[in-house]
């Protein structure tokens, strides 16, 4: 299992992120919609809103997961902050980044993760907007975009704004 590297820019990274006044706060229907409405437009068992803070991924949604954190060394969703665009690994068995990751060789048994990476200004991405299944599978084009879409909803979600706001 590879830990994910520390961003570059993990001290504005964490400071945008504390900014929100987010983290540990109580379930929200606005953010639960989100990725409920993943999880099932893509067929998935799990779907969540993942932020990553300095030791931890806390999820401040999540559809078809118990645990309200996990440990920032085994998250996939570290790896994904680092992209630009979706991060999709088809199958974490056949990853050497994730091969032997707990959460592959153990519940919730991932192999199919794509994370949208949650971007509040360029280069600062503090968490994603990720998918989970226990099955291989890819995405396609239209898949992408739709996931883009939810993610770009859920930033604007995470900064107060509408989706028009963000876009102009």
């Amino acid at each position: 299992m590879m830990t994910a590297p520390i961003p570059d820019n993990e001290a504005d990274r964490l400071q945008a992120l504390r900014e929100l006044l987010i983290l540990d706060t109580p379930p929200e229907e606005r953010f639960d919609r989100i990725v409920q409405f993943a999880a099932e437009e893509f067929g998935v068992p799990i779907a969540l809103i993942s932020l990553i803070d300095t030791n931890r991924q806390w999820f401040k949604a999540r559809f078809g997961l118990a645990v309200c954190e996990t440990s920032r060394d085994v998250s996939f969703c570290g790896h994904a902050i680092h992209a630009t665009e979706v991060m999709v690994v088809s199958d974490a068995t056949q990853d050497p980044r994730f091969a032997d990751n707990p959460m592959v060789l153990g519940p919730p048994n991932i192999r199919f993760y794509a994370g949208a990476p949650l971007e509040l200004s360029p280069g600062v991405r503090i968490g994603t907007l990720c998918l989970i299944d226990r099955r291989r599978r890819s995405l396609d084009d239209t898949d992408l975009a739709i996931l883009m879409s939810l993610r770009d909803l859920a930033v604007a979600e995470l900064l107060g704004r509408s989706l028009v706001e963000a876009s102009t």
